[in-house]
């Protein structure tokens, strides 16, 4: 189900007492998260956000700014912020999950925790320049990263729609740097492939320093998109997440 251009909600779930929003990763779409959705509904409401540039919003132009991306879902998903909200975020999409988490808080909205996966802490910038590689080495990249579905990057037709979205997501992802601030109060959860390429077990534990909340760091086998192999594992510990600030706050 569509409900506006950002957010998707694929399994309504009315009844549902909390939301998870999940921010996809660099070229991902909300679709993504559709086996998620089905997976938690009804007791979490998924909604799922889609970045302009691809899919049903192709047409439109892409934002390179994470700083940019996250003031849009942020104004696009206080309609949704009548339920607790935690938010999870993959790669390009845990640094902007980070990012809304901020602007959050700074509305006196406390999001029930964070789940980074795959990415750096935002404290941890790599000099990367992959958005500046020709098309060719930047498929090259995309493929070594299995972040895309390789079998979608031979159709020449398909190939040609996905790239700009991908350019621009690595863009985005690549220049982000972190403007200091305060800390989250949140719970941040960092999720990480010990084998990952883009993020060492050091760099993403170095999540503990944006919040003042609990931290936990879960390491499991895989490189960067490790999570696809441990997606039951991963929504046993979304789910025990939110059912224990359920309890708390009852």
């Amino acid at each position: 189900m569509t409900d506006d251009l950002w957010v998707r909600r694929f399994h309504p779930a009315p009844q549902a007492p909390a939301r998870l929003l999940c921010l996809p990763h660099a070229g991902g779409s909300a679709s993504y998260f559709f086996p998620v959705s089905r997976a938690l509904t009804p007791g979490v409401e998924v909604l799922a956000v889609q970045y302009p540039g691809r899919q049903d919003r192709r047409q439109e132009p892409g934002i390179d700014s994470i700083e940019a991306l996250a003031d849009e879902v942020t104004k696009a998903v206080r309609p949704w912020l009548d339920r607790p909200v935690t938010l999870f975020g993959h790669s390009m999409g845990a640094s902007l999950a980070f990012e809304v988490a901020r602007r959050l808080e700074a509305e006196g909205i406390r999001p029930t925790g964070l789940f980074a996966s795959g990415r750096r802490a935002p404290s941890r910038p790599r000099d990367e320049r992959t958005h500046l590689l020709d098309d060719d080495r930047l498929i090259v990249d995309v493929r070594k990263l299995a972040g895309t579905d390789s079998a979608l990057l031979e159709d020449e037709d398909v190939l040609r729609m996905v790239l700009p979205a991908i350019r621009t997501d690595y863009k985005a992802a690549e220049t982000y740097r972190y403007t200091p601030g305060p800390p989250l109060s949140c719970p941040v959860i960092a999720l990480t492939g010990d084998a990952d390429p883009k993020a060492t077990v050091d760099e993403v534990k170095s999540w503990d320093e944006h919040t003042t909340g609990s931290f936990e760091l879960k390491v499991f086998p895989g490189g960067h998109f490790f999570l696809n192999a441990v997606v039951p594992e991963i929504l046993r510990m979304i789910s025990a997440h939110i059912d224990g600030h359920l309890a708390g706050t009852a």
